[in-house]
């Protein structure tokens, strides 16, 4: 790995009036929510907004977050190392808001007595428009260092929804029929009736009535214009659900305050279940705060130990979800242990007969490689050190795990430990299943009837939503 250049400062005796220096900045969301930590300025004028659901705002950048951009090229570049303040006059003459680029400049005025030096200092926008002026009086260095650059800790800032533009696109479509099973609890209903509000879903609720009434009193909520469908017993609800989608009367099913195992039993069964030709499997979107994409990952709910034969759906399912949220060509990283084929570790050998599957069109619509460790996949330094040239290691967006309890342990590490938010779905069947949990918040179930809205819509035109049809080509 190739060292970084090694910068070096500028000592009070080799300053001279007239010397400058700058960098270019541009402001970011982080950078605010970042600052609001620090400084402990929660002024909401300065702050995204916490509710995405919010109209579109426009948040204003803290002036004194404007002016520690000066403080950097004077610590960084010009004097540089064993730079100290004495003070600083600013003038603050624009707003700043998220996606500005700025341009920060330093200029030696004057040499004072050693070690003092004062500077001008000037912020100016896009259009060369000054945003911030002033002078800054400091105490350059007065012994030669050189400093390399260094990268500083990563940090965790959930500061983006990356669900939030599913949502809305999917909001653009008809709401998907959808057969709502055993919503008889708050946070199911509430999820539903959400949804329904957002256009997502026509929710047509099956439960105990007294037990979906009680539910919507709590809530507040009237519900006189949706179909209530009366069934005392989980499993009645959960078996009208799916004989609704062979009559046409639905068009997807979502879990309420049913367990997980009396849904499925009902949509995997042999005769009268949602069986296709497909071998049906779960997909968790995970919308993680430090990647810049959704993550998908498969299958954490419903296999629990998939042969091969069983995995080539499995990635199939998750490429084609992939597919209806717009990735064109998903990076597929089939996961294990290790990054080379080991015969003691079956999904080694699984991993790589699925990556020469996807090279013969077995598999199709996108890149597929493995087997690959978890920091191989997703990281880019990682399979760098490890020598791993790949289209995939590094760049992965969807992760195949080699059986049940490794997929749902790094769902939920994902989400308990690095704050990931998880949507879900059941494909494979004849109609997409919403399987949303007691804990999930009001984004994520919202997530979730996004993905069966775009997947829908994909599944039935072919293409993802949004994206221009195929033309034919004319034959020669």
């Amino acid at each position: 790995m190739n060292a970084k250049p090694a910068i070096r400062n500028k000592t009070w005796a080799e300053l001279s009036v007239g010397d400058s220096a700058s960098l270019e900045r541009s402001c970011s969301t982080q950078d605010l929510v970042l600052f609001a930590h620090v400084s402990g300025n929660v002024n909401p004028l300065m702050l995204p907004p916490a509710d995405s659901r919010a109209p579109d705002s426009q948040p204003v950048a803290p002036s004194m977050w404007v002016g520690s951009l000066i403080s950097a090229v004077l610590g960084n570049i010009l004097p540089g190392a064993g730079t100290l303040y004495r003070a600083q006059d600013l003038r603050f003459l624009r707003r700043v808001h998220v996606g500005d680029k700025l341009k920060v400049t330093v200029v030696c005025r004057e040499k004072r007595e050693e070690p003092v030096a004062l500077f001008d200092t000037r912020v100016e926008d896009a259009d060369g428009q000054i945003v911030c002026d002033g002078t800054a009086e400091v105490e350059a260095p007065t012994a030669t260092q050189m400093t390399e650059a260094r990268d500083l800790p990563a940090l965790i800032v959930d500061s983006v929804d990356h669900f939030a533009p599913l949502i809305a696109l999917a909001a653009q479509l008809p709401p998907l029929k959808t057969a709502v099973v055993c919503p008889e609890d708050r946070n199911s209903l509430g999820g539903a009736l959400l949804s329904a509000q957002r256009h997502l879903i026509e929710p047509i609720l099956i439960g105990d009535p007294g037990r979906i009434q009680a539910a919507a009193k709590e809530l507040g909520a009237d519900i006189s214009a949706y179909a209530l469908i009366a069934a005392s017993d989980p499993h009645i609800a959960a078996a009208r659900a799916v004989a609704m989608v062979h009559e046409g009367k639905a068009n997807a099913v979502m879990k309420g305050a049913i367990h997980s195992d009396a849904l499925l039993a009902a949509v995997v069964k042999k005769h009268g279940g949602l069986r296709t030709h497909v071998r049906i499997s779960h997909v968790f979107a995970m919308d993680v705060p430090t990647l810049d994409e959704i993550l998908f990952i498969s299958d954490a709910a419903i296999n629990i130990a998939p042969d091969l034969m069983t995995k080539v759906d499995i990635v199939q399912n998750a490429v084609d979800l992939a597919h209806a949220c717009g990735i064109q060509q998903p990076k597929v990283g089939i996961l294990s242990a290790v990054e080379t084929i080991n015969p003691n570790i079956p999904s080694t050998l699984d991993a790589a007969v699925l990556s020469k599957m996807a090279e013969r069109g077995q598999i199709h619509g996108a890149v597929v490689d493995g087997p690959l460790a978890m920091d191989n996949a997703i990281d880019v330094e990682a399979a760098r050190t490890k020598g791993i040239a790949s289209l995939v290691a590094g760049h992965a967006n969807v992760l195949i795990v080699p059986n049940l309890e490794a997929g749902n342990m790094l769902a939920k590490e994902l989400s308990f430990v690095a704050r990931a938010e998880a949507a879900g779905l059941v494909l494979g069947a004849k109609a997409p299943v919403m399987l949303t949990s007691r804990a999930d918040n009001d984004r994520a179930r919202l997530a979730s009837c996004a993905l069966a809205q775009l997947y829908e819509y994909w599944r039935r035109e072919g293409r993802a939503f949004g994206e221009e049809p195929a033309v034919a080509k004319a034959p020669e």
